[in-house]
């Protein structure tokens, strides 16, 4: 049907022009930019080079990079660049997609895509047509107004979640900004507030809980605000409001170095995406009891500790979600020091099943199992959704005698152990040390008994279990005084120190960081306290804190390796 729409939207009457000139809203890499003029074409965790600078006779590896070709966020960073020959190739580029395309071939003719190419193709307009002839313009209006027509009749065919929001801002944005399109945009504002009412939900969060995801959803909510703005027109009440409610949580899951927390799919965000969208709302606020779209944050000084604190997505919104119910990340300034290793999905299935897996997370693990487990692939394949995950997790936030306290426990290890995990963080009021404690507890007689079951089943003398902490690889980690302490040196020259109470073994071990735009994940170094469960209550304690000699201020401008797209 996508197919049949687009082709008979070609025989629209193109419009007669903008209605006013095209402003660019998005952000784009310079770096990435500079890379894709000189050939290598960097999609969905794939390099492909073609020095012949072709981008339409490139074979996509798979489909998400094929999605990325015909999104046309590499607008943005060639945008960035702005020189005389970047301009060519855009120009290039885009001519071709329309050439080979725009009638409906290819696989970019789905709302979710034509969403986002719309909004790319109007805000860079003046780039790509600077210089061309009457033929090329109307070209051009004539592929935005077959775009435009095609999500006027396909938008109700996007999934709902960020693929819904990217087909109708994409429609309003076109709507509003082209020569005769305005009929379109009623439906389409209307469409949105459903989608703001029903999809945003009181906190501010979306179903999913990928906070990366929650910024793709807030910066097309503040395009459309802004193209409302530009046009005179008032936004919907639903609309505000969704806005109003998601920039308290973006700032609640904004670490100290200006990234989200990397949760359930979702990376740090691209860089100064996150800043434009906070500032253009306005809204400075973020929650003042650290909760938001179950997530718990702790912050003082320059340290920020963002917690899972809440059970995971379920059903169609859990298909990129993780078994990472109590993980915690912990940021230092501007240097990440305990991570979650990430999302895997551009590195291949295997990738993406381990990095959803309870061991890549900073948190407890039993046995080697995951808290929640992946189920059977459903629509056709598609994805994995996360099935048996922890359905209580209990959460309090309260003043320590020297800072602030979380307490938060999950029940994913009842139903096969008996077993209860709780977890204590707290985080001193200069920010400079965090105490924490993690409990296995049997509580009531049913799941006792399950425990001592299985001890009277194995012949066993306990339940083996780890507590995980991921390191950036920016950290480099140093067994000390004799083994019962690891030194963590930063680049920023920052000294943080991890003790336990020696009630396990502490060892490091190797681990993986799974960035996005890499082309193969970052080896890295991890912290593991092992124990064995052999009573009702089991418990370790740990503590991680600044060297004395660390300042408590230190400038720390130089971010090495934080662009990952020159990364080869």
């Amino acid at each position: 049907m996508d197919r049949v729409v687009a082709r008979w939207s070609a025989l629209a009457r193109p419009s007669g022009g903008f209605v006013s000139q095209p402003e660019p809203r998005s952000v784009g890499s310079f770096a990435r930019g500079r890379q894709l003029v000189a050939g290598n074409f960097m999609f969905a965790g794939h390099l492909v080079e073609d020095p012949g600078g072709d981008i339409w006779a490139i074979r996509p590896p798979d489909p998400a990079f094929a999605a990325e070709l015909h999104g046309f966020a590499w607008l943005d960073d060639l945008a960035a660049v702005a020189d005389a020959t970047t301009r060519q190739r855009a120009q290039k580029w885009v001519g071709d997609w329309i050439a080979r395309f725009g009638r409906g071939a290819g696989p970019g003719w789905t709302p979710d895509l034509t969403g986002r190419r719309l909004i790319r193709c109007i805000q860079h307009a003046l780039f790509v047509l600077r210089g061309q002839d009457r033929s090329a313009h109307q070209g051009y209006l004539a592929a935005l107004t077959r775009q435009t027509r095609y999500l006027a009749r396909r938008w109700r065919a996007a999934d709902p979640g960020l693929p819904r929001f990217e087909a109708l801002c994409g429609l309003i944005h076109a709507s509003l900004s082209l020569e005769g399109m305005r009929r379109h945009a009623g439906p389409a504002l209307a469409a949105l507030e459903r989608a703001c009412r029903d999809q945003i939900d009181e906190q501010g969060g979306i179903a999913s809980r990928n906070p990366e995801e929650l910024l793709e959803v807030f910066s097309l909510l503040a395009l459309a605000d802004a193209a409302l703005t530009d046009r005179g027109l008032l936004l919907g009440p639903a609309h505000a409001e969704a806005i109003e409610r998601i920039a308290p949580t973006l700032r609640t899951l904004r670490h100290a170095d200006g990234g989200l927390a990397r949760f359930h799919g979702g990376g740090r965000g691209a860089e100064g995406q996150l800043d434009q969208a906070l500032a253009q709302s306005g809204i400075r606020r973020r929650h003042s009891n650290g909760l938001a779209m179950g997530f718990a944050r702790l912050s003082s000084g320059r340290t920020s500790v963002i917690v899972d604190a809440a059970t995971p997505p379920t059903g169609r919104s859990s298909q990129a979600a993780h078994a990472s119910t109590l993980a915690f990340e912990l940021t230092s300034g501007r240097r990440p020091v305990i991570v979650n290793c990430g999302s895997g999905v551009s590195f291949g299935v295997e990738w993406h099943r381990a990095g959803r897996a309870t061991p890549s997370h900073s948190t407890l693990c039993l046995e080697g199992r995951s808290s929640a487990r992946l189920g059977h692939r459903t629509r056709g394949g598609a994805f994995e959704p996360l099935v048996e995950g922890p359905g209580r997790v209990p959460v309090r936030m309260t003043r320590a005698p020297d800072g602030l306290r979380l307490q938060v426990g999950h029940d994913g290890y009842v139903k096969s152990h008996g077993l209860t995990h709780a977890r204590t963080l707290e985080l001193t009021g200069d920010g400079r040390a965090v105490a924490g404690e993690d409990l296995l507890i049997a509580m009531e007689d049913d799941e006792k008994r399950r425990f001592d079951a299985i001890l009277a089943r194995d012949a066993a003398e306990g339940i083996a279990y780890q507590v995980r902490f991921h390191l950036h690889p920016d950290v480099e980690a140093q067994l000390d005084m004799g083994g019962v302490a690891v030194s963590l040196a930063l680049k920023s020259g920052e000294i943080w120190v991890f003790r336990h109470d020696g009630g396990g073994e502490m060892r490091l071990e190797p681990s993986v960081f799974l960035e996005k735009n890499r082309l193969k994940p970052r080896a890295t170094t991890q912290i593991v306290l092992s124990s064995i469960a052999r009573d009702h209550a089991s418990r370790v304690r740990w503590s991680l804190s600044k060297a004395h000699d660390t300042p408590i201020s230190i400038r720390d401008l130089h971010r090495d390796g934080m662009d990952a797209a020159t990364d080869r």
